[in-house]
C-alpha cells in the first residue's frame, strides 16, 4: 500500500514473523501457527510466556527474533529444524519472543466476539506481563 488509510482505524507495527496463537486451553499450554500448525516444539522458551496465561485464555501475536536491534526473519527460519538437540540449541542462542496483538479468550471469556477495541483495552488490562504490540489511533508512521 502506497499509502495508510485514513478514519477511524487502529495502526500497528508490522512485525517480521510468525503469526502464532498461544493458548492454555484444555489444560495445555499451545502455540499454533495460523495455518493450525504446532510451534512450541520449535520455540520451547515461549513455554516460559506460556506460563503467564490463566486457564483457559488465548492470545494472538507474533513470534519474532531481535538481534542487534532489528527483527531477524532469516534467524527466526532457522528454528523450524526437525533435531530436537539443534532447536534446544537454537533457543538458548537465538531466543525468540511473543509479541502479543490480541486477546482471543481470557479466562473462558470470549473476548474475540467483541469489538476490536474493546478487545486491545482488554489486552492491555488483563496480559500487562506479556510483551504487547503497540498501538496507536494517529496516522504517523510508527
Amino acid at each position: 500500500m502506497d499509502e495508510l488509510p485514513t478514519g477511524d482505524w487502529q495502526y500497528e507495527p508490522k512485525w517480521d514473523g510468525f503469526r502464532g496463537v498461544l493458548e492454555n486451553l484444555g489444560g495445555g499450554l499451545r502455540l499454533w501457527s495460523r495455518n493450525g500448525r504446532p510451534l512450541l516444539r520449535y520455540f520451547p522458551e515461549l513455554g516460559e510466556v506460556g506460563a503467564l496465561l490463566p486457564p483457559d485464555s488465548a492470545l494472538d501475536g507474533e513470534i519474532v527474533i531481535q538481534q542487534k536491534g532489528r527483527l531477524d526473519f532469516d534467524a527466526l527460519q532457522t528454528r523450524l529444524h526437525p533435531a530436537e538437540s539443534r532447536v534446544r540449541k537454537l533457543s538458548a542462542e537465538i531466543p525468540s519472543e511473543f509479541v502479543a496483538f490480541d486477546l482471543l479468550v481470557w479466562k473462558g471469556a470470549p473476548v474475540w466476539k467483541e469489538a476490536l477495541q474493546k478487545r486491545r483495552r482488554e489486552l492491555e488490562r488483563k496480559a500487562k506481563r506479556f510483551l504487547l504490540s503497540p498501538v496507536s489511533r494517529e496516522r504517523k508512521l510508527m
